[in-house]
């Protein structure tokens, strides 16, 4: 089980990441966000930060769908992401390991030109 500590502790060991200032997360390198917090959406509510959802930068749809198909007890995506490479994760539902490989994929593909 992970939380974002753990996305925090991860996002900040690698090289060029910057930590924007959100009363979540939010971590970009080269100025491109590739993990922050969820930004749920009710409507006729406020927008909140959830702390337990991480939007990771997945790199295309082809990645997007497989994750989402492979293991939806983990990954989903919200209507406000069609067509975006972008995945929600459960923080709760996944490993520190498996976390680590995920946040260090999406700042490697951000990191590229």
């Amino acid at each position: 089980m992970a939380d974002a500590e753990d996305v925090r502790r991860l996002a900040l060991t690698l090289a060029g990441v910057e930590e924007i200032d959100s009363d979540g997360f939010d971590f970009r390198v080269g100025g491109r966000g590739f993990v922050w917090s969820y930004p749920e959406r009710v409507p006729g509510q406020r927008r909140v930060l959830r702390t337990d959802i991480a939007v990771l930068y997945v790199g295309d749809e082809a990645e997007k769908q497989a994750l989402l198909l492979g293991e939806p007890d983990l990954f989903f995506t919200t209507p406000s992401y069609d067509g975006l490479p972008l995945v929600m994760v459960r923080l709760e539902k996944v490993g520190p390991q498996r976390l680590a490989e995920l946040v260090v994929d999406a700042w490697r593909m951000r990191m590229e030109p």
